[in-house]
């Protein structure tokens, strides 16, 4: 009877571990489907942005912008996007798998001698990135911004890199994260933040920019600096919402997998349980019946 109570007692804690795992997964889901509205929230304005910028490039004018500046690259700061909490599966390790690949493909392209600068954004991505840095990268803690920070925090967090990226501390800004795709797909992206493209730039022109001429006060090349800056900082929230909405897709992912093995399991315990309790009263009878014999 002790070995049917200790099954019991399994049972239950395992009963629990599904509902536990179930509720999770529910939160988790509805985070995914805030965050992917939020990308169609977002899509409106960069749509404009680029609109704007595409009216530019049509006037195939000349524009000069620190933004676009290409020059030697002797410093590259490489922001990684990762997450704050854990039970999401493999998120966080495949990102710090990329970003140590990305490291080295950085000095392959650029130089050994290259300084690389780590930002991590989210608690278990800088644990990770602070133990083993040294000789090939070091790490730059920013405390003012998280997974859960406001559009504000993130655009004074872009300005920042902005204007390190003017005052020449860094020669380039890249950003790796992963880019939502469906709830069970998620790809490891790496971007250049600045300087901005102008060649992606031109090629992503809309062609209706052409047909519909237009006026710009005071010029171009002032618009076209005035409308760089809100580019930049419409990607990094592309991004940020993109390294959200992955996040919680792994973590709906990590949480049905433990509740379908806690059913599983579960199976299993109530099964061998039956079992048991069945031998149980099969023994007992057998026992009543033996001593009526004896009788």
């Amino acid at each position: 009877m002790s070995t049917l109570r200790e099954l019991k007692t399994r049972i239950g804690s395992v009963a629990s571990t599904e509902k536990t795992t179930s509720a999770m997964k529910m939160i988790s889901s509805s985070k995914m489907h805030k965050a992917t509205a939020a990308l169609q929230k977002l899509s409106p304005y960069r749509l404009m942005v680029q609109q704007v910028i595409s009216h530019l490039l049509v006037t195939d004018q000349q524009f000069d912008s620190e933004l676009i500046s290409e020059r030697e690259v002797h410093s590259v700061a490489l922001v990684i996007f990762g997450s704050d909490d854990g039970l999401c599966g493999a998120f966080n390790i495949n990102l710090f798998k990329s970003l140590l690949a990305t490291v080295t493909a950085v000095r392959k392209e650029y130089g050994k001698d290259t300084r690389i600068t780590v930002i991590p954004i989210g608690r278990k991505l800088t644990k990770a990135a602070d133990k083993i840095a040294g000789q090939d990268f070091e790490v730059e803690k920013v405390e003012e911004i998280n997974t859960r920070s406001d559009s504000e925090a993130l655009q004074r967090f872009t300005e920042s890199l902005r204007s390190r990226f003017v005052d020449k501390t860094f020669d380039r800004v890249e950003v790796l994260y992963m880019r939502f795709k469906s709830t069970s797909k998620q790809i490891f992206t790496r971007e250049a933040l600045l300087p901005v493209s102008y060649k992606d730039l031109a090629d992503s022109i809309d062609p209706k920019a052409a047909n519909s001429p237009c006026l710009f006060e005071p010029d171009a090349n002032a618009i076209f600096n005035a409308i760089l800056p809100l580019h930049v900082k419409s990607m990094i929230q592309d991004v940020f919402t993109q390294s959200a909405a992955s996040e919680q897709a792994t973590r709906v992912m990590a949480m049905q997998t433990a509740s379908d093995n806690a059913k599983e399991l579960l199976d299993e315990l109530n099964l061998e349980y039956n079992k048991l309790r069945q031998q149980s009263i099969t023994t007992e009878l057998l026992d009543i019946l033996g001593g009526q014999t004896e009788r």
